[in-house]
């Protein structure tokens, strides 16, 4: 009986390794579906955009003016393009800057936490060249942290709904795919596909199991597979 162990256990590691394949493959075909639909006007991208405008409405009024209303699609560009988070909170920052004046430095600074007139001041100086002084400078200080606590808050919240939204995605995707596949291995082993006879067999089951699994797995299922094909060599080596 001990004899057998080491076939027995690379045996079930070879199954195990070609479900972890196959899981993994599907995974990234999940994915490259989700991240294809792209194409049709940004596709899944938009998801989460959202929570960039609504952090930055509080400097409506300095965007508008630095970009002639046209932010949104500056910002949206970016977005769709994936460019990393912190080239696009830093150009969302320099816009408000670049649009800041004397007229709508008070508005502004009643969403943040600095004192209106301040930050007037600073403004109107910024305008005219006049150097700034300490309270000026102060004044700005606080008003770009608070710019960075929203643009923080804002794209975290937009880049946390669009990874859990395109996963979720994905992983219907994912699970589609499986049973498709799973439908036409059945179909080419039982002589034709009986929809009644497959959704109630075990492969079926077997099928959904890889689809559940492919998703999560498939960024790991390179690493996972090479991990295991070691230790089913391992074991088969071992002498009784």
């Amino acid at each position: 009986m001990p004899a057998e162990i080491p076939g027995l256990l690379t045996g079930e590691l070879r199954n195990l390794l070609n479900i972890i394949g196959a899981a993994g493959g599907l995974g990234a075909a999940a994915y490259g579906l989700v991240d294809g639909s792209k194409v049709m006007w940004g596709g899944v991208s938009n998801i989460g955009f959202r929570h960039v405008t609504r952090a930055l409405k509080p400097f409506d009024a300095a965007l508008d003016l630095a970009t002639t209303d046209q932010w949104r699609e500056t910002l949206r560009a970016q977005w769709l393009n994936g460019a990393a988070l912190s080239d696009q909170k830093a150009t969302a920052k320099a816009l408000i800057h670049l649009g800041l004046t004397g007229d709508n430095a008070r508005a502004m600074a009643r969403a943040t936490v600095v004192d209106p007139e301040e930050l007037h001041e600073a403004a109107v100086k910024l305008d005219r060249g006049t150097p700034l002084s300490h309270t000026d400078i102060n004044a700005l200080g606080r008003f770009d942290a608070s710019i960075d606590a929203k643009l923080d808050a804002g794209y975290g919240r937009a880049d946390q709904q669009y990874r859990n939204v395109a996963r979720a995605i994905a992983g219907v995707t994912a699970l589609v795919l499986a049973a498709l596949a799973g439908g036409i291995l059945w179909g080419g082993g039982h002589g034709g596909f009986d929809p009644g006879a497959y959704f109630t067999s075990r492969d079926f089951l077997l099928a959904l199991l890889v689809g559940a699994i492919a998703v999560p797995i498939a960024p790991v299922a390179k690493d996972l597979a090479s991990t295991l094909q070691a230790a089913a060599q391992a074991a088969q080596s071992v002498k009784v």
